[in-house]
């Protein structure tokens, strides 16, 4: 019982936090409770999981920031009836979270290994509405395609053009983008035109 108090209290600092930092969407700190960090994470780490930092999944890769997800996901500007694309499924934790706010979910990892447990943990906690493919990011998924909104969890030197050729017109995307310096962009599709904004500096694992 103890450690569940502890849970529930780490949750909470968590998401105050969140709000402190300037998360207002209400939809997206619900996810949060409803999908809590600590399932997308190995024993080794759950202690750190409600830590406002990114941990280690294995592969060299990484679950990112809660701030950061949460952070990704507001500036996607996601309703109800869209679609998303996301590039680098990791965990499965921020698939989780875009599950909760859109009508389904599209996404791509390479790691065969983080594809069956992100595959496996998702199954297990009835999320319904997301689709996993096990292949290259940068080709998106054309079949699907076009999407409301696309999310791109690793760092590209630049937003792969199959991707944005794939993004819906009057749809947005967010991805990290740089090499040694990296910035979130956010990319606006209006009249077949895409938008560029630079937003601000993060750190990802590359797209590869």
């Amino acid at each position: 019982m103890q450690n569940l108090i502890k849970k529930l209290n780490n949750l909470k600092e968590l998401i105050e936090e969140l709000k402190r930092d300037g998360i207002k969407d209400q939809r997206i700190l619900e996810a949060f409770e409803k999908y809590p960090r600590e399932l997308f994470v190995s024993k080794d780490v759950k202690n750190f999981s409600y830590q406002n930092s990114p941990l280690p999944i294995g592969h060299s890769q990484t679950i990112s920031q809660p701030y950061i997800v949460a952070y990704m996901t507001e500036k996607l500007e996601i309703k109800p009836e869209d679609r998303v694309l996301e590039i680098g499924t990791g965990s499965g934790f921020q698939t989780a979270i875009l599950s909760h706010l859109a009508k389904e979910v599209f996404s791509v990892e390479r790691i065969i290994e983080l594809y069956e447990s992100a595959k496996k943990r998702l199954e297990e906690l009835c999320i319904n509405n997301v689709k996993l493919k096990l292949g290259d990011g940068k080709e998106g998924w054309l079949e699907y395609s076009p999407f409301d909104k696309i999310m791109v969890t690793a760092a590209a030197k630049e937003m792969p053009d199959e991707l944005l050729l794939q993004l819906r017109n009057g749809g947005i995307a967010i991805a990290p983008v740089g090499d040694y310096m990296q910035y979130l962009y956010i990319y606006k599709k209006r009249d077949n035109k895409i938008e560029k904004i630079r937003d601000i500096a993060v750190s990802f694992v590359p797209l590869i």
